[in-house]
């Protein structure tokens, strides 16, 4: 996992550091890296022109120091004052972005760029809010960011994480202590507890209560997407299906249970189950929604509600109500899109996702798993350090039906396996965007994806 600082927390490194280490010699080592990076963007520095868009504070003396260093390797170099850039840049290989860092706030307009031109940004492509990404003004669009210390919220969230292209992290001497924010990386899936070989089928069970007469897909892809994620026994249950046969997956044990009150049947179940996934196309349905309520206040493991189940919880203090429970002490982990968001807090997550997520979990007292491209989970109250976990492996191939059932499955299965709920739904997030990425481009389909989440775990997770 990799630290995420925000600019406040990178504020008070830079000042900590500073108290044993000269501000001139963490500029020297910025700029350095900095003319590392352009130097291998380049292919060397020899005879290449480079332009230096320079600001009045310490991104600027960055891009100055590092352009001292790139002429002393025979680069031909001009630098710009970037208060006062022309409308557009006369030729050159690269363009090193120091106009403006992490704290710069208000609108800038960088000026054009020759085509083709490559792009180094410092620390953060200049006009970018540092903590969410938001881009008022026309940054440049860069081929790399070098950014110092630790990855900034920005480089992550909306236009920022367009403009960025790849980023580095580099290590100028900066401690940046523990953050509250974390990048779950695939090295994490060592947070899988690893199952022992006395282990058996009830060891990792779950229930899943999902689907409705049309929507019996939802209910086969949480179940496979759990199974293939580890969990030993699933036992589906769809409200009102009865005993009717359908496309259930052979390796789910169904519980038969009728289409209202079905809550006491599946408590009855979770006495022998670790985890509980309540949702996926259950339907809106007024008994449907109360027995979701039900079942969520009073079940004594885990519980993952997504889709139509958050749509039951509602909205504000009753959701919270649910989620608290009913004399039980367990974690829920609720799934939102922003459009669910909007149901359970009355209002758009924003820009700022992060801070999005943390509204949720502390509005309900649930873990909050924000979907989306940077997919943001945020655990309720003061909580461990890192307290937000971030995934940022989901692609576009992940925009099509039955995803995010196939999710709740698999956040379900590691909740099973004894995973802390905010490690859990934040390691699925990263495996179900990285498992998409071993299928196909194009064409994805939800039904794909089980089968490629157990190959990406057999490949990364060593147990």
């Amino acid at each position: 996992m990799r630290p995420v600082v925000t600019v406040a927390e990178m504020r008070a490194a830079d000042e900590a550091a500073t108290r044993t280490v000269p501000e001139s010699e963490l500029v020297r080592r910025a700029g350095f890296r900095t003319a590392v990076g352009a130097i291998g963007l380049l292919g060397g520095a020899y005879g290449r022109r480079v332009t230096v868009l320079a600001g009045k504070g310490n991104n600027g003396n960055d891009g100055r120091v590092a352009a001292a260093v790139l002429e002393r390797r025979g680069a031909r170099v001009e630098v710009l004052d970037a208060a006062v850039p022309p409308a557009r840049l006369g030729p050159c290989d690269l363009v090193i972005d120091a106009a403006y860092g992490t704290g710069f706030s208000g609108r800038y307009d960088a000026p054009e760029v020759p085509p083709g031109t490559r792009v180094l940004a410092v620390d953060i492509p200049s006009g970018v809010n540092g903590d969410t990404g938001e881009m008022p003004g026309r940054a440049l669009p860069a081929d790399e960011t070098v950014t110092f210390a630790a990855v900034k919220p920005g480089l992550l969230m909306g236009e920022g994480s367009e403009r960025a292209g790849r980023v580095r992290v580099v290590d100028i001497g900066v401690d940046v202590g523990r953050s509250a924010i974390g990048l779950v990386e695939s090295a994490d899936a060592g947070w899988l507890p690893r199952r022992p070989p006395t282990t058996h089928k009830w060891a990792t069970a779950m229930a899943v209560v999902a689907g409705s007469p049309g929507m019996e897909g939802a209910a086969v892809l949480a179940s496979r997407g759990a199974g293939r994620s580890g969990a030993g026994m699933v036992r589906l249950a769809v409200p009102g299906a009865g005993d009717r046969p359908g496309p259930w997956p052979i390796e789910a044990v169904r519980l038969s249970i009728p289409h209202a009150g079905w809550e006491v049947a599946v408590l009855e179940v979770l006495e022998r189950c670790r985890a509980l996934v309540v949702g996926p196309g259950l339907g809106r349905d007024e008994a449907t929604q109360e027995a979701v309520r039900r079942l969520v206040a009073r079940s004594p493991v885990p519980v993952v509600v997504d889709a139509d189940g958050l749509f039951a919880l509602g909205q504000g203090s009753r959701a919270r109500d649910v989620v608290l429970g009913e004399g039980v002490d367990r974690p829920v982990v609720l799934t939102p899109h922003d459009g669910e968001y909007r149901r359970l807090t009355g209002r758009d997550p924003g820009a700022d996702r992060i801070a999005a997520a943390r509204r949720l979990a502390d509005a309900t007292g649930a873990v909050a798993l924000l979907k989306g491209s940077l997919t943001a989970v945020a655990g309720p109250g003061p909580g461990p350090s890192p307290r937000v976990l971030l995934s940022t492996s989901g692609s576009a191939a992940l925009a099509t039906a039955g995803t995010g059932d196939v999710l709740s499955g698999v956040i379900g299965a590691f909740l099973a396996r004894g995973m802390d709920a905010t490690r859990a739904a934040a390691l699925a997030a990263h495996v179900h965007g990285a498992a998409a990425r071993l299928g196909p481009a194009e064409g994805l389909l939800s039904g794909d994806l089980p089968d490629l989440v157990a190959a990406w775990l057999s490949e990364h997770e060593g147990g």
